[in-house]
Parts: structure tokens; sequence; C-alpha cells
């Protein structure tokens, strides 16, 4: 029952190992000792009952729940260890070296746990994806491992006997044991030189048989097997290692059902486009959850025939987990997403709450359920390294930080070890007092303040000056500048300075050229007449013929080429010529028509004759026109963006609006 088994979690630093009891206390286990030199790596028994770390000089086996000494091995530069099941056998693994006889190096042992007698060794090249170590079946009466195309087969309690069976599949590159009673063997062959990759499920105990089901296809370089709890299905997740529609960076994804008995199998269409972000079986073995697509991605429920359980909808999640009975489930965003984890109870579908859990490196369901473990590694990130621990409510119960954390885990349980989980919702107990510790930490994010303007580090904590505020926050009044800028709003012909007073470079400040630019040391030319003078003289000039008044020709005078006399190229100011006033010959606006819905007629300067009224209304009219024509490609079937649509929305208001401008 639920006392055999105490909660307990480790964890792996750069300088220390431990051991920690889980709830209430959250102490460290009585007995252990952290080794002086840092460990390489550690692993639990899946039955809880044994753990072991690895030393570079050594390896160590202990009774997990006292942290009694059982073996310690001097086996030097281990860099892997894994139980077998049942925590009968134990797993090393270290770096392929050239031996001086020139003979293989048996890098792969297998020791007893309870004599510490090595019983067997293997070449073992690779180490990638803990694909080094052999698979036990769930009761330990076999052994497998994949080794150059072909499955050997052993029995552990006749180690000596050597290969007790064999399966030689040309091209296979990975293969998994299924659990259960009547085990099966799952083969992945990868696409090469054009023909297609497959998978085929062979019965353990009849390997010489044809598989009891076998599928190909394309697209896969690789491939994630997972089995279901029962062994009777298996989902393998697919991959590329180039997307030749170059829509993602990782290659294309795609996701296959089949059954260990061959009556069923099926490739799982998903309907948004994107990569498979994760998988995983419930508890159950009756369905399983799928997170895909281009983010938000979708998460859905599937069941053993892949019919839609339920939908999810889209959100920033990349990770689904079950809790180890089946009826919570976790929907979170690591990695370079926020680190938000949904709570959902399975069994009314509804989020039961929401936890942030920014920086994850790590997250696991406690064995009985009810706890949730997130850490934050290294290397992936390299501050603020520790553990979390939050009960599935969303209360968080305990943190512990920890300086370089390589690596934490729950200490594992058999689910008939532990309490069923209840059929409300448990309460949260009280947390340590690391919570209270640690600022900032809470199960309820603060309120953040919203961030207003930027503001240079030399103007931060001063007023603001007059002269960037708004007229109506206090700030200084500024003149409206009219296209001259002379600020009184008035238009000035070009050329002509402040105050109409035109220089002899046409632009008031006493310089040649007519408003051209003047280069030092060119010719200068003629400055040409401005206005209505030079309108006035093309006039004349055609009547006499092109002889000015005089009867010069080109209205120059005698004396030299720009007709002053002198030659020379001065010239008088000219006179300020008045503008003729505007006369608006457009009929009178009358709020009746346009609130009739007559349209307003552009007129020249209308800005400075129309009254506010008459100009809000002319705004309004504006508006509605356009809403008809967002209106008009909505009845057509395009696309609207969520602005035009809410313009669309407020056509009532502005209707009413116009209404109200209209005589009481």
């Amino acid at each position: 029952m639920s006392s055999q088994i105490s909660q307990q979690f480790a964890f792996r630093a750069q300088k220390s190992l431990g051991l920690v009891g889980g709830t209430p206390t959250y102490l460290p286990v009585e007995g252990f000792a952290s080794p002086d030199v840092p460990g390489r790596t550690y692993h639990y028994s899946a039955d809880g009952r044994l753990y072991a770390y690895a030393l570079p000089t050594g390896v160590r086996i202990y009774q997990a729940e006292g942290a009694q000494l059982i073996q310690d091995l001097s086996l030097p530069n281990i860099l892997e260890l894994k139980f077998s099941p049942r925590g009968t056998y134990l797993s090393t693994f270290e770096r392929p070296n050239k031996l001086e006889d020139g003979s293989q190096h048996k890098n792969l042992r297998v020791f007893s746990t309870s004599t510490g007698e090595e019983l067997v060794s293997f070449s073992q090249k690779y180490q990638e994806s803990g694909g080094w170590d052999l698979q036990y079946t769930i009761s330990e009466s076999h052994a497998v491992r994949l080794v150059s195309g072909e499955v050997q087969v052993f029995k552990p309690a006749e180690w000596e006997r050597g290969i007790m069976d064999k399966l030689k599949v040309e091209g296979a590159t990975s293969v998994v044991l299924s659990p259960g009673l009547n085990p099966s063997l799952a083969v992945f062959i990868a696409e090469k030189k054009g023909a297609p990759a497959s998978i085929k499920i062979y019965a353990l105990a009849l390997l010489a048989s044809p598989p009891t089901c076998s599928k190909s296809f394309y697209k896969a370089d690789r491939a994630t097997i997972k089995w279901n709890t029962l062994g009777t299905q298996v989902l393998l997740l697919t991959q590329t290692e180039v997307d030749n529609s170059n829509k993602s960076y990782y290659g294309e994804t795609g996701l296959y059902l089949l059954s260990a008995a061959g009556n069923f199998d099926c490739r799982v269409t998903l309907d948004k486009e994107g990569p498979i972000h994760d998988f995983t079986w419930s508890p159950n073995s009756k369905e399983f959850g799928v997170v895909y697509g281009y983010m938000p991605a979708k998460t859905v429920i599937y069941d053993q025939r892949v019919r839609t359980l339920h939908d999810f909808g889209s959100a920033p999640h990349n990770f689904i987990s079950f809790n180890p009975h089946g009826r919570l489930l976790i929907l979170a965003g690591f990695g370079n997403l926020a680190g938000k984890m949904d709570i959902i109870d399975r069994k009314t579908l509804q989020k039961v709450c929401t936890i942030d859990a920014p920086n994850t490196s790590h997250c696991e369901w406690s064995p009985d359920g009810r706890f949730i473990l997130t850490a934050t590694l290294s290397p992936r990130l390299r501050v603020d390294n520790g553990i979390k621990i939050w009960h599935c409510a969303g209360a968080l119960m305990h943190v512990q930080a920890v300086e370089e954390l390589y690596q934490a885990s729950w200490r594992p349980a058999p689910i008939d070890a532990v309490a069923p989980f209840p059929a409300a919702l448990p309460a949260a107990p009280a947390p340590s007092p690391s919570v209270a510790g640690v600022a900032g930490l809470s199960d309820k994010p603060a309120a953040t303040k919203p961030a207003g303007a930027y503001r240079p580090p030399g103007a931060r904590g001063q007023a603001t000056p007059a002269m960037f505020k708004r007229e109506d926050e206090g700030g200084a009044v500024t003149p409206t500048p009219g296209r001259n800028g002379n600020g009184n709003g008035a238009y000035a012909r070009p050329g002509q300075g402040p105050g109409g007073y035109q220089g002899q470079n046409g632009n008031g400040n006493g310089q040649q050229n007519g408003g051209r630019r003047h280069v030092p040391g060119a010719p200068q030319s003629p400055a040409p007449d401005g206005g209505e003078k030079k309108n006035k003289k093309k006039k004349e000039k055609k009547k006499e013929g092109g002889k000015d008044r005089d009867g010069n020709p080109n209205g120059r005078a005698p004396g030299g080429p720009n007709g002053n006399g002198n030659g020379e190229g001065a010239l008088t100011p000219i006179a300020p010529v008045a503008k003729p006033a505007f006369i608006d010959i457009s009929p009178a606006l009358t709020i009746e028509a346009v609130a009739d819905g007559a349209s307003v007629p552009p007129t020249p300067g209308g800005d400075l004759l129309l009254d506010p009224v008459a100009k809000k209304v002319r705004n309004l009219n504006k508006k509605l026109k356009a809403i008809d024509e967002l209106k008009e490609k909505l009845t057509k079937g395009e696309r609207l963006e969520v602005t035009q649509l809410k313009k669309i929305q407020a056509e009532a208001e502005l209707r009413k609006e116009l209404a109200g401008l209209g005589p009481a």
C-alpha cells in the first residue's frame, strides 16, 4: 500500500548528489551521505527499491528507502547505468577504447545487484538515446539487444548460454520491446536509397514467424516508438532530417498507430499543418494525446481507433503528460515558450488550474499523481537552477535551489503500491518553509506594471518638459505652421519670405537666383518674376509680337541683358501681392441633407469654412462609407481583419451619433 513506499526525489549537481523526502517535511534522507567527488549519473530501479550512482572511481548501489549501501563496485569511467525492471541486474556503459592486444573492448557490462558479480559483457559502440542497454521483459525472463541489423535474444537466468534466439532485419535502426505479459518487438527500418521506411511487429516467442503487423511509408529517417501499458498497441513518430517544403527547420513528422495483433493500423491524420511536438499514451492504454501544428499548437485526445475524443483547441503548448492514474494531465509550453502549465481533469475535461513555471527543463508527475516536479537544469540554463514541487491544484509546495543542477527525478513506485486517486480533487497540504523564504515565488503571478513610454536614462525621474507635452496636458501652445513655415497659417508663393518680401533669389533672404541654389563662382541666372506680373507680361508679349511696352524684344531694357540698363543682375524688391479672397460658390450644406444620407460635396478650403458640426457630420459619413465597403467585401467572402470587423460592429453607434447631430 501507500505506506510501504514513501515519497522521495533525487538530484545530481556539479558538486553534490542528494536524496530528499517528500511531503510534508522535504528533508534529506537520513543515512545518505553525498560523495566528496562529482557524480556522473544516477538511476532508480523501476520498482523504486534500489538507487545507484556512478563516480569517476566506481559505482554504489543503495536501498532507496533507508539509504543503506548494498554494493560498492570499483568500476572507473562509468558514463551510464541502468537497472532491470525488478532491480535484479545493473547494466553499466563506459566509453569504448582500443585495447593493446587488439581485442574488442567489452564496455557494456551486466552485474548482479545482490552479489556485485559481473555476469556478462558486450561491445557497444553507441550511447545515444539510451539505446545502449539491453531491454528486459517485465518478468526479466528475456533480454534483447540490436546489433548491426540483428536482434539478439538472451535469457538472463542463463547468461552463460549466450544468444538464445535472433532475428535478422536488414537495415533495422531501432527496436523497442513491449511491456505486458505477451511481449512483442517493434522494429523500425529507416528509408534508404529510395526504398520506403517500414515498421514490423514480431511476437517475441515466435521470431521465426512472419511479422504480425507491418506498415511501409516514406519521409522517415528516424523514429520514436511508444507502446501502451498493456503492450497491445504502438505509436510511431517518424521524422525526416530535412523538410523538403522548407517549412520546418527540424524536418517533417508523421504519426502512425499499429496493433500488435495485426488487426488495425493507420496514419493519424492531423488537421493542422506543422510539426508534432509531443505525444503520449494514457495509463489506461485506451487513448493517447497529441500536441501538433505551428504555434499556437493544437492538442487532441484520440481513442484506440483514432477517433477524436476531445479537442483542447490551440494554445502555446509543446508538452503533454498524464498522471499515473490517468485522471489528470498536463498541457504545457516549455523550452522557448513561457512555461505555463495547464492542469486538466480528464474526467470533466475542465481546466483545474494554471501554473507558471518558467525556464523548466524537466517536468514529471509523482507516483501518487498528486504532485509535480519541475526542474531548471544545466547546461540548458545555467542560472536559477533548482527544483520546485507543485500540488496538482496549483499550489507551490517546496523550492530547493541547487547550483549547476544536472538531473532530478521522483523515486518510481508501482501503481498498486500507492493509494488510488480520490474522486474529488484533493486539497493541497501546507507548503514547506522554503516557499515563504523565496521572494516572488507563488502560484499566483504578480500583477505586472505597464511599461509606459520609454525614457532615456538622463531623463528618468524628472518631470516632462512643457515642449514635449500636448496642449491638453499642460504643454506650451505651438502655432500651426503654414506651408511657408511662418506660423500664421498664411500661404506664401514659392520664394517669398515672411511679410511678402522677396529677395533676389526668391527666398526672402536677399540672395539671388530666384530661389534656386547658387554655386559660388558660377554665372548668375536671371531671377524669374513671380505670380501675376509674370502672367500679365506673357499676355502683353503675345499681343505686341514679343516686344515689351517700350518696343524692346523680350521685355529687356536696351542698356543690358537683364533690362536694368547697366548689364548687372540686380533686382529691386517686389511689392507683396494681395491674395484674392476666396468666394464659395458651392451650395450651402444643411444638416438635414446629411442626416438623410446625402454625401458631403468636397469644397476647396472646406476645413476653413465648415463649422464644427458640419465637420463632424462629414467625418461620420466617411466612416459609414468605409463600413459599407467592408460589408460588401464580407458578402463576397473575403476574409477581414479583426480591426475591420470591429469597425462594422460600430456602425450602429455611428448612425446614432449622426442622427443626434440633426435639429431637435
